[in-house]
Parts: structure tokens; C-alpha cells; sequence
């Protein structure tokens, strides 16, 4: 199979399907369609992938995408963006003297350059492109399309170790490692690569103080764990309607909001002083956003939102699914609906039943910024707690 036939794929299912791209003037799509075109006659694979990256990234919706991680091979060091610094967070164990470092420079190249050389491969947010740009500092065709790599037999990464001290790592592009090793489809940022969450509730309760509820998905192929977890909640909230509640989203990539509506309404019948404070991150995506817009939206000064901004905006492109590119190994996300929860706003694509939903939610300002450097549970507890004395106050 040709890759051709992967562009021809993108060019009849995504393109004129994905209401994403109804803003983007027809000779740029022309252009890059021309690029990968010639990159797949070529048989040239990565350059094919980095092509499409660009493609696909035109109309600045997350949603829409490709995904390599599958498809290529990169460098065995796993980095991720906490707050806005790009650190190591796994590695051969020769290189364990700069794991969690920060990365200065590859190259001789600082970070800051090649994010920014980035950009126009990664689609969605800055949050977003935060989330899910570092797999392309470890791909070594990536690194020499963006003019850090000559494509010699190396690449040196300059990592700053806890201490100040500047650790360099010296990598043979020879050894790789299957790039969906070490970068998972959905992004979360933890150190372990094959992280998923155990469970879809944890409780913790604080007594008095309030209520802890982390909810790491909304995605339930099962279908049933997920409606149990709800539930759970509903009815825990419902029992203590007059503590404050703290809600942990952070690295929640996505799933189906309506399945939560039990518990946003649980939230929203409790009483009328009762404080909520919600957790989010950059990892925090697509049903967590709305969970969010809907909350803020019912409960207004009531709720203060805590950590960072979110991985997407309260206006996108969404629904959708994906596709399998034989050829290449990659995965193309599309979307076919339209989001905007910032406004309240509808169009055609948007389908009826998110659509009764939607609410004019305006903006979703932090409250609060932080940014966890530690999964230590003793740490997190300690910060619960001052969150939720916070919340009585």
C-alpha cells in the first residue's frame, strides 16, 4: 500500500469533511497537499508525516491532527512540559543522573527556538502544543527539518540537573526506540509513559474541611465503570451538601461529558454558599473543559478554578474520530462538530444532543496558578487540605 493512498485518505474523509478547515483558504491546503504528495511518490515516510503534521495543523483546532507517535522512531528520552519548561522525565539508565532536569538546548540550539521553529507542525493551543510538541525533540527527522540536526551520528542534549548543574547527553541517531514507547496517544505528562488511571474516583475525605473527588477520565469503553464512579460521586456529594468540594481533573484527555451531567447537577443543588474549587492542567482536555464550562456557568464566583491553563480553549472543533493510515502507521484525528462554550453558540455541525447543552460560559479565568512538581502523596495531601481551608474562608 502507498503512501499516496494515506493522502488520499486525509483528502476525501478529512478535508471536506472536518468543519475545521472551512477557514483556511484553498491554495495553502493546495500547497501542503502538494508537499506531502511529493514526499509519498518519494516513499519518503518521515517527511510524508511531517508534511501532514503541517496539513493538518492549518486550522488551529487540537482536535485535528495527526498523530505519529506510532509510526516513527525517536531517541529513548521522554520529555513533557511541566508548567511551561520542558524536563526529562525518563530515560536509559545511563542518563539517570539528568533525569528530571530541564532542557537547555539541543544541539547547541535552545529550547525556546525550536518550540517556536515547532509551532507550525503542532496544531491547537499554545497549551496544547505544549502537551504534545516533545516527541519532536527526540525525532531525529524532525530535529533536522527544524534546523537542529545536520543529520549527522549524534545529537547532544544540554539538561540543567536539580543542583544548577548542566548535564550533556550524547545520543547515536542509530538508537532508537518505537516512538509510542515513550510518547503515549494521549498525552498525560507523568514520567511513566504507560500511565492510565487505576480507577474513576478516588475519594478522600477531609471531614469538615470538604471533599476531595479526582476524576482522571470521562472515557469508558466498558461504558459501566465509568457510570458506577458517577454515581458513587452523585451520591456522595448529594450526602454532604454543605462541605466544600475540591475536584481534580488535571491530565483528564477527553470522553463523554453527558455522562456526567448526574454529577453536575449533584454539585449544582448543593447549597447556595457551598464553595467548589476545580483542578485542572494543560493535560485537562475536551469533556473536562466542558465539565468545567458547566460548573462555572451554574456556579459562577462559586467556583475557583486552580493550576494552569487547559490544554483547549471554550471554542473548538470536536466529535469526529480517527482514521488509520496503513501505509505510514499513523493516525489522523478529525472532527466534525463545532464547540463553543465561551459563547453559547451553535451551528449546523454541532449535534443536537451537545447542542441543548451548550451554555455561554464566557471565560474561564484561573483563580489560582499552580503547577505540580511532585506526585508525593504526603505533598499533594498537605496542598488539599490548604485548597480546601481556602474554599472555607
Amino acid at each position: 500500500m502507498s503512501m499516496i493512498q494515506d493522502l488520499m485518505k486525509i483528502a476525501t474523509r478529512v478535508l471536506p469533511v472536518d468543519p475545521s478547515f472551512r477557514l483556511v483558504e484553498r491554495e495553502d491546503l493546495d500547497r501542503h497537499v502538494n508537499e506531502a504528495q511529493q514526499h509519498a511518490l518519494a516513499n519518503s515516510k518521515d517527511a510524508f508525516l511531517l508534511s501532514v503534521m503541517r496539513l493538518l495543523a492549518l486550522p488551529g483546532n487540537g482536535h485535528t491532527r495527526l498523530i505519529p507517535n506510532g509510526a516513527i522512531s525517536v531517541l529513548p528520552l521522554r520529555f513533557a512540559t511541566i508548567g511551561t519548561v520542558v524536563r526529562l522525565l525518563d530515560s536509559a539508565s545511563s542518563f539517570s543522573v539528568a533525569m528530571g532536569g530541564d532542557l537547555i538546548s539541543i544541539n547547541g540550539v535552545p529550547v525556546g527556538e525550536i518550540e517556536f521553529a515547532a509551532e507550525e507542525f503542532l496544531a491547537g493551543t499554545q497549551q496544547r502544543k505544549r502537551v504534545i510538541g516533545p516527541i519532536l525533540f527526540v525525532w531525529p527527522s524532525a530535529l533536522r527539518r527544524l534546523g537542529v540536526s545536520s543529520g549527522g551520528d549524534t545529537i547532544e542534549y544540554r539538561i540543567r540537573i536539580e543542583t544548577g548543574q548542566i548535564s550533556e547527553l550524547l545520543l547515536d541517531t542509530a538508537d532508537v526506540v518505537p516512538g509510542s514507547t515513550l510518547y503515549p496517544r494521549n498525552e498525560h505528562g507523568k514520567a511513566d509513559a504507560s500511565w492510565s488511571p487505576k480507577s474513576f474516583l478516588t475519594v478522600k475525605d477531609f471531614g469538615q474541611r470538604g471533599l476531595l473527588l479526582v476524576l482522571p477520565s470521562f472515557f469508558d469503553p466498558g461504558e459501566t465503570e465509568l457510570s458506577d464512579a458517577v454515581s458513587e460521586a452523585t451520591e456522595l456529594v448529594r450526602s454532604r451538601p454543605d462541605i466544600p468540594l475540591l475536584i481534580d481533573v488535571r491530565g483528564k484527555t477527553g470522553g463523554d461529558f453527558l455522562r456526567i451531567m448526574p454529577l453536575i447537577d449533584a454539585i449544582s443543588e448543593g447549597a447556595q454558599d457551598r464553595r467548589v474549587g476545580l483542578l485542572v492542567d494543560k493535560f485537562t482536555f475536551s469533556a473536562a473543559i466542558v465539565f468545567a464550562a458547566l460548573l462555572k456557568h451554574r456556579l459562577g464566583d462559586r467556583l475557583a478554578l486552580i493550576g494552569e491553563e487547559m490544554g483547549d480553549g471554550l471554542t473548538f472543533f470536536a466529535e469526529g474520530g480517527t482514521i488509520d493510515l496503513l501505509s505510514s502507521g499513523a493516525v489522523v484525528r478529525y472532527s466534525s462538530a463545532f464547540h463553543d462554550w465561551a459563547g453559547g453558540r451553535i451551528d449546523k455541525t454541532t449535534p443536537a444532543k451537545i447542542a441543548e447543552r451548550i451554555v455561554p460560559a464566557g471565560t474561564l479565568r484561573l483563580d489560582r496558578i499552580w503547577v505540580a512538581n511532585s506526585d508525593d502523596v504526603e505533598t499533594l495531601d498537605r496542598f488539599y487540605r490548604d485548597l480546601l481551608d481556602s474554599l472555607n474562608t
